[in-house]
């Protein structure tokens, strides 16, 4: 069973760090794109980072790009979300996503949420004074 699990979420104060964990169970990895993207109440869910399989090339939404920075570890089996300069509306559930590319790119500057079909199941932040 394919599963990823999301941790790493939490409360923290406006300018605060935090880093997410996406760790992937029942499968390797190695060949698959990580996505991370967060919904906020009453919104869309939206796209924040991917990285290609090879992690050769990273993509940031506007809204993030200077503070987030995604990170892979394939001997870990695990990728990462380093959030740096958080502000309250960053507040959402995270969510990471992969899908196995090595033959295609679904890391590209629009982030299609179809184009992933492993999902976590979220994990909330929650940035407050």
């Amino acid at each position: 069973q394919l599963q990823l699990v999301e941790s790493g979420g939490g409360l923290v104060q406006p300018g605060g760090s935090l880093r997410l964990s996406c760790t992937a169970s029942g499968f390797t990895l190695d060949y698959y794109t990580i996505g991370w993207f967060r919904q906020a109440p009453g919104k869309e869910r939206e796209g924040l980072s991917c990285m290609t399989y090879l992690g050769s090339r990273t993509q940031y939404a506007d809204s993030v790009k200077g503070r987030f920075t995604i990170s892979r570890d394939n001997v870990k089996n695990t990728g990462y979300l380093q959030m740096n300069g958080l502000k309250p509306e960053d507040t959402a559930v995270y969510y990471c996503a992969a899908d196995w590319t090595p033959y295609s790119d679904i890391c590209t500057v629009v982030f299609v949420k179809g184009l992933y079909r492993n999902w976590g199941q979220g994990t909330q932040v929650t940035v407050s004074s």
